[in-house]
């Protein structure tokens, strides 16, 4: 099986070279590197040409976002499997060999997850695969974790995360590609429900791991991050949520909601609220998406919902976030 990495920039000239410089060191000489540079203006596309000729350089005119860079990098590739990774994560030796067998070992799972840990707390996790809840929110699964506490064999998961994420592509063309109109976050989360939806499982393979600097194209805590997490989580819910499930789940998405929407309030962030106003918008296009989505649907309810963990009380999410600003914050000293 061959593999093509697809990774996605911005902007990111000052991350690119020791990006590619680790994962180029654990390829296969029929292994391939796309690179799309997604509309940058700080010379990437003339650096690469020159210090990385032989990457395949993918040019798109505009910033399309992270899903639209990343559907431009999968029509573009080769391989029988896709890495997706990002921009600013460096993979750790054993990294890409670790995830590329593991599909050879398991030729019915879809996908297989990466640990990214914090570039500058290499020690933490800061994503071990995707964790959904009953109230919409897609979260990174263990972040703070310790990685000497992380088991060593290959756990089960709800998807992967788009920063370090091996696709099949069989996979891929059974469900399709990220929904570019998602344009940044919570597209990895989309294409991973709809994975389940369609039967494909997920591993996460604890010793494959990367480390990432969090945020670094976004900005945590952003108005355009605020804006496109309030949307984008309507957009994959409304997708791709099984009737009976969705009904099940909406007392604990509204609530949720409320909750928000009041915090946006009080600290104005209005970007919290025009989010959801937009994906209210959106709702004839996401119900024609729903209907088509869920008429190829062969995983039961029960099985649908057995991935979704309760919602934490308001308290427990408040000081989780805390902890990860405060994590974060330390990234400057």
């Amino acid at each position: 099986m061959t593999l093509s990495v697809i990774i996605v920039t911005w902007n990111g000239r000052r991350f690119l070279d020791p990006c590619l410089r680790a994962v180029a060191a654990q390829l296969q000489t029929d292994d391939e590197i796309i690179v799309v540079d997604n509309g940058s203006n700080d010379g990437t596309a003339d650096w690469l040409a020159h210090a990385w000729r032989a990457v395949r350089l993918v040019v798109l005119p505009s910033n399309l976002g992270f899903a639209g860079g990343v559907n431009a990098g999968l029509r573009t590739a080769r391989g029988d499997l896709l890495l997706l990774l990002n921009n600013d994560a460096f993979v750790e030796p054993g990294c890409v060999p670790a995830l590329v067998e593991t599909m050879r070992q398991h030729p019915q799972i879809g996908a297989v997850a990466g640990v990214l840990t914090f570039d500058h707390r290499p020690e933490l996790v800061a994503s071990a695969g995707i964790t959904a809840r009953r109230d919409g929110v897609a979260l990174d699964r263990w972040t703070g974790r310790d990685v000497y506490s992380l088991p060593a064999a290959p756990q089960p998961v709800m998807g992967a995360s788009g920063g370090l994420a091996l696709y099949r592509r069989t996979m891929l063309d059974d469900i399709g590609l990220m929904a570019p109109n998602f344009f940044n976050y919570l597209e990895d989360v989309d294409l991973a429900w709809r994975a389940r939806l369609r039967q494909w499982p997920c591993l996460l393979i604890p010793a494959a791991r990367a480390r990432h600097i969090y945020s670094a194209t976004g900005g945590q805590g952003s108005p355009l991050k605020q804006r496109l997490l309030g949307r984008n989580r309507w957009r994959a819910v409304i997708r791709c949520f099984p009737p009976r499930v969705l009904r099940a789940c909406l007392p604990h998405m509204l609530a949720y909601d409320a909750m928000a929407l009041a915090y946006a309030t009080l600290t104005r962030k209005p970007a919290m609220i025009a989010g959801r106003i937009e994906a209210l918008r959106d709702w004839s296009m996401l119900m024609q998406e729903r209907r088509r989505i869920q008429a190829r649907r062969t995983v039961s309810d029960q099985a649908f919902a057995a991935w979704l963990e309760p919602p934490p009380s308001p308290w427990r999410t408040l000081r989780a976030a805390k902890r990860l600003d405060a994590l974060l914050e330390m990234r400057g000293r």
